[in-house]
């Protein structure tokens, strides 16, 4: 007698990306990352439709920390501190809830206008506050502190975006472009924690693919080194302190990224390109910083560029790697990541020196719209992510047993 197995009914798209955060944000962060930039700098010619009383750098400025970088930073909350903390993940309404607050954000953004300013600010704030409350329910459920850190950073990142879009909404452009520098910082010191997380793991996968032993075990005192030195940066803006004394603490926190760079030298596999992109997030990241810390001490060029290498560059590659090896684990797919990834790596890599060197004076300005080649060439690093891993995230993983 011949049996099978009765397989349930397929589960439609929206159930598929409702079913853990980086199946639904992931995708909306790659694709406003594309998009926003190249239409922006290349489209629009650096100018919004309804653009008012603030400048639409700020506006550029506050879509990709709070739209691009805002919706990784849901997909990965909501996917990780489940993980992290062993409870139930958020599934469902909640995902499709924060996702809606996160898009009424982004109308505003791109339009610019200054009537659209209050609802943006009010759905922003509205996911921004219940990431931290969300992490710390669950820590008080679990009784354990060891959340503590991203809760703090999450409650830092939503006071930073509430001032930011105060500042849009009195049309205060000082305001606004002191709270987006704050809120660069933070998401900075946020990569610092996360790749001291995820780095552990991930290089130990790489050397023990098995994952019998741990042969990587990085110092202690180094794991959190990077963002404690942003957080000390962070009170000492807050704080007032004179531009010397930022530019030094701007330059530690630099130096601590860079250290981390040394810890990925573990022999011949320090050339797989998971290891290559959470190492380069941190050297960009801490490259930027000294670049930051230069130009307040009075290097002949400005903040601008070297905020790009940091945020573009550092914080962007680190997003980009956890899409890459998250979309993997989290799909049932194991190492090494694909050849789009790597690609897509190489992309953004890329895109840095391209809008970075020419404000720094190192080459002429390239033919055609001022940044266009980094617009297209970062644009290219997201869309080429999105199309390889979209098949992957956007099905379920492949059920057990064969069917009838």
């Amino acid at each position: 007698m011949t049996t099978c197995t009765v397989r349930a009914p397929a589960p439609t798209l929206p159930g598929v990306l409702g079913d853990e955060g980086l199946r639904l944000f992931f995708p909306l962060a790659a694709a406003h990352a594309a998009l926003w930039p190249f239409l922006w700098a290349v489209v629009q010619g650096f100018q919004l439709p309804f653009a008012g009383a603030l400048p639409a750098g700020l506006w550029h400025a506050n879509e990709m920390i709070f739209g691009a970088y805002g919706a990784a930073l849901i997909g990965f909350v909501t996917t990780a501190i489940p993980e992290w903390s062993d409870t139930r993940r958020l599934r469902g309404r909640p995902l499709f809830v924060l996702a809606g607050l996160w898009a009424v954000g982004r109308v505003a953004g791109l339009l610019g206008h200054d009537g659209l300013a209050v609802a943006g600010a009010a759905a922003d704030l509205l996911w921004l506050f219940a990431l931290p409350l969300y992490v710390a329910a669950v820590s008080w459920r679990k009784r354990t502190t060891r959340l503590a850190s991203m809760a703090g950073w999450l409650t830092a990142l939503a006071a930073a975006g509430a001032a930011a879009r105060l500042g849009f909404v009195l049309g205060d452009a000082d305001l606004a472009r002191g709270a987006l520098h704050v809120a660069g910082l933070i998401f900075l010191g946020l990569l610092g924690l996360v790749l001291a997380r995820i780095t552990v793991p991930v290089t130990n996968l790489v050397l023990d693919p098995g994952e019998e032993t741990s042969p990587y075990r990085p110092h202690p005192g180094r794991r959190n080194l990077a963002p404690g030195l942003v957080a000390l940066t962070v009170a000492g803006t807050l704080a007032g302190w004179s531009p010397a004394v930022t530019a030094y603490l701007t330059i530690a926190a630099g130096a601590a990224f860079l250290d981390r760079v040394a810890e990925a030298f573990i022999g011949r596999e320090a050339f797989r390109a998971e290891i290559l992109a959470l190492a380069g997030s941190s050297l960009l990241a801490g490259a930027g910083l000294l670049l930051v810390g230069a130009a307040r001490l009075g290097a002949p060029f400005a903040e601008t560029p070297a905020l790009h290498v940091a945020l573009m560059g550092g914080l962007g590659l680190g997003v980009l790697a956890v899409f890459a090896i998250a979309g993997l684990f989290h799909t049932g797919r194991p190492l090494p990541v694909p050849g789009a990834a790597r690609l897509a790596f190489a992309l953004l890599v890329l895109a840095v020196p391209a809008r970075a060197l020419p404000d720094f004076g190192v080459v002429p300005d390239p033919p055609g719209p001022p940044h266009a080649l980094a617009s297209v060439l970062w644009a290219a690093a997201f869309l080429v992510w999105l199309r390889a891993y979209w098949p992957f995230l956007s099905r379920p993983r492949r059920p057990d047993g064969a069917g009838c």
